[in-house]
């Protein structure tokens, strides 16, 4: 092997550049299933890099469940790697915009939350145990007695200043320049979504998303009385630029929609020189971008990525996000930088909801200034990371023969697609009377496509969830 080239100017750190070194080598099976690995001084002096570099590498590797240490043996390759979902043709999308109708299936899988007796592998939800409940609720109560009246008034858009400021100062950390006076604070990510929705289309316009795409967002684009034009998305780089071109040239869209990093459900993250390009080609048809970002800070490899944006210097984008999957789902604490749009968003936040609750935006600000929110980030991306390479472990363990699994670099969701006899609606039913919930493939899609696909939620991982995984992959064989 080569020595690694380093580029001065790039923010990855070195053990992950030979993270990433290995993990290609064996996607490309230069290393196979089972096979040794290079010892840690071996590589080393093949890489010109130190053996603490290198540990920390194989470390990371062993988080992912890409490589596992044995005994008095060294590293092998993890010997059940799940295989990735192939690509979708992408040369000629359908080009049909849809009137979309999946609230009801959508609202099924949503209840199924509210039961306890249900193993939750359906809902994207983060696990609350990783989570920093304490601090952030000492926080909430030294915050209201600090700011009595602040604490119980409206936060007028575009509410908490103290909040837009530690959010602007974080989003550095994705290559975006951003002033406090360019954000508004927001009632989660799905508010600021909304926002954006009402600020830049009408009923009846064209909605280019990704498809699959996150079925909240469907039900919104349905309320709202939009179409969707789905997008086909690949595991690795999110929405298909080049299907996305084709479309634009052939029928009319209002806007695009789309999760840049780690998105929902396939869990791929565009590329930043495909974050560029995407944003100058819908910049020269003048198509604004609804961005959301709300899982930008899991990336496994503890490098934040950039954000679409960052390259937006037309005020077209508009970014949503929120602390929902980090910190504090129940907390409501969102945000949106809407360049442009900034003054149609800002009308529709004071028309609709007034503002948003002072006492958890106070609380989220001093946890972002104060509260180790990057030590945090560290602790539970090692954790996601794990879990989420476990269980895709285990879905090789128990599912039918000719079953894909994404391997995603962020996020703590899987996609599987399993063999065409399997239909996901049938399975979620079977699933229920063991109970277990998941979350059909064909809610994640306008038009009913992905009927042999499921997302299942990898935050909970544990035994428990191994026998739950054991069943599934039962289930899905009776169904031949």
């Amino acid at each position: 092997m080569s020595p690694i080239a380093r580029n001065r100017t790039t923010k990855v750190p070195l053990y992950e550049e030979v993270a990433q070194k290995i993990a290609r080598m064996v996607e490309e099976g230069t290393f196979k299933p089972g096979e040794r690995i290079p010892s840690i001084r071996t590589l080393s002096r093949q890489l010109s890099v130190s053996i603490n570099t290198v540990k920390e590498a194989y470390g990371s590797l062993e988080d992912r469940r890409v490589i596992e240490a044995r005994p008095q043996s060294g590293y092998y390759v993890c010997t059940r790697l799940p295989k990735v979902p192939e690509d979708p043709d992408l040369s000629r999308p359908e080009l049909n915009p849809t009137a979309v109708s999946i609230s009801e299936l959508v609202a099924m899988v949503m209840q199924d939350v509210l039961n306890p007796d249900l193993i939750q592998l359906g809902a994207a939800i983060p696990n609350p145990e990783l989570l920093p409940v304490d601090k952030l609720n000492r926080m909430l109560s030294t915050q209201t007695r600090r700011h009595k009246l602040e604490s119980i008034s409206y936060a007028i858009p575009p509410g908490c200043k103290r909040l837009r400021t530690q959010v602007a100062q974080r989003m550095l950390l994705a290559g975006c320049e951003l002033r406090p006076d360019e954000i508004i604070t927001t009632s989660g990510c799905m508010e600021a979504v909304t926002l954006a929705l009402r600020a830049t289309c009408r009923p009846g316009d064209t909605l280019a998303i990704e498809s699959p795409s996150y079925y909240n967002f469907l039900q919104l684009i349905q309320e709202l009385g939009l179409r969707a034009l789905e997008i086909p998305a690949t595991p690795a780089e999110g929405m298909s630029l080049e299907a996305l071109r084709y479309a634009l040239d052939h029928t009319r869209v209002n806007a695009c929609m789309l999760i840049s990093n780690f998105n929902n459900p396939l869990g791929g993250m565009m590329p930043p020189e495909k974050k560029k390009e995407l944003v100058e080609l819908l910049g020269q048809r003048d198509i604004p971008l609804i961005e959301d970002d709300i899982y930008g800070d899991l990336s496994f490899a503890n490098d934040r990525p950039t954000v679409a944006k960052a390259y937006d210097s037309a005020g077209r984008v508009l970014l949503c996000s929120s602390v929902t999957k980090t910190l504090a789902p129940g907390y409501r604490v969102g945000w949106i930088a809407p360049g442009r749009y900034y003054h149609q968003v800002e009308r529709l936040k004071m028309t609709f909801n007034i503002a948003s609750a002072s006492p958890t935006q106070l609380a989220v600000a001093e946890f972002l200034a104060n509260g180790g929110y990057d030590h945090h980030l560290r602790s539970i991306r090692r954790d996601y990371a794990r879990k989420t390479a476990l269980m895709g472990e285990s879905i090789g363990r128990h599912f039918p023969e000719g079953t894909r699994v994404t391997r995603p670099r962020g996020g703590f969701t899987l996609w599987l697609e399993m063999p065409e006899y399997v239909d996901s609606l049938r399975l979620y039913g079977r699933a229920v009377k063991e109970g277990i919930t998941i979350a059909p493939g064909s809610t994640f899609s306008a038009t009913g496509k992905f009927r042999n696909c499921v997302r299942l939620n990898a935050a909970f991982w544990s035994e428990r969830i191994d026998g739950a995984i054991e069943t599934l992959g039962r289930l899905a064989g009776e169904m031949t």
